[in-house]
């Protein structure tokens, strides 16, 4: 059984709904340096948009420029319209991944700046504890020092799970003018809890490169490489804005 928190990548990604079993094609199947590569591509084209939405939005002694507010709603409507096109529809991976990564690069351009304004030098902090914890975790998984057993599997999806209820708890308390205490404040509890976020978002990327192994294994079709893809950069996104919201509250 495949176990992952990610929504992306689940037991049935790799199997053919018509026959339950998992497709092969001779030549055609998915390998790991064909993820890493198409996985390195979709980051280049998130910074790259990234790059874009900083530099227009780019914070001042006045503020974020209001264009910044226009990258935010559009990369996160567009990101969130392929990403569902991408998990319903994997066989359009090839495009519809790259086109997430662009909107999705709009978008964490935008927030990024936001954040720069408030408290400066703190996303640089970010992407560096972003990718220290992606090689960190990929050298101990490749090592073995971290297995993804079954056990491990279970707990953190039930973690994951859990932290999922209480944003969406969140969101709906929001609408109503109220909020959960102490977690989304920088009081010790807040800190504790946004740690506690950013070490279960470390170890869904154990899940999803245990998933893409397996994946590897089974000889599952090409296009499934942009697909890995794609669920692994789900997890990179979530571990970023994780790690702006610890840093931003230990600022605080």
């Amino acid at each position: 059984m495949l176990r992952t928190g990610n929504p992306a990548l689940k037991e049935s990604t790799f199997l053919d709904i018509g026959s339950g079993t998992v497709v092969t094609r001779d030549g055609q199947a998915m390998t790991l340096n064909g993820t890493v590569h198409k996985t390195g591509l979709l980051l280049l084209l998130a910074v790259l948009t990234g790059a874009f939405a900083w530099n227009s939005a780019a914070p001042t002694a006045e503020g974020v420029s209001p264009s910044a507010l226009i990258f935010l709603i559009g990369g996160l409507v567009g990101g969130l319209v392929f990403s569902l096109a991408t998990i319903f529809k994997n066989n359009w991976a090839p495009v519809t991944a790259p086109l997430y990564a662009l909107f999705e690069g709009l978008f964490l351009g935008a927030i990024s700046a936001f954040m720069e304004f408030q408290y400066p030098g703190i996303v640089l902090q970010a992407v560096m504890l972003t990718m220290g914890t992606l090689f960190a975790l990929l050298m101990a998984y490749r090592s073995g020092l971290i297995r993804a057993t079954e056990n491990f599997k279970l707990g953190v999806v039930a973690a994951t799970g859990g932290i999922a209820l209480i944003y969406l708890a969140t969101i709906v308390l929001r609408l109503f003018g109220t909020d959960i205490p102490y977690i989304h404040e920088s009081g010790v509890i807040g800190i504790g809890f946004s740690l506690f976020v950013v070490v279960v978002a470390a170890l869904n990327l154990v899940l999803d490169f245990d998933f893409i192994e397996k994946g590897v294994d089974a000889s599952a079709p090409k296009y499934m490489e942009w697909y890995a893809a794609f669920g692994l950069m789900l997890t990179l996104v979530w571990l970023y804005i994780e790690f702006l919201r610890l840093l931003a509250k230990l600022r605080d």
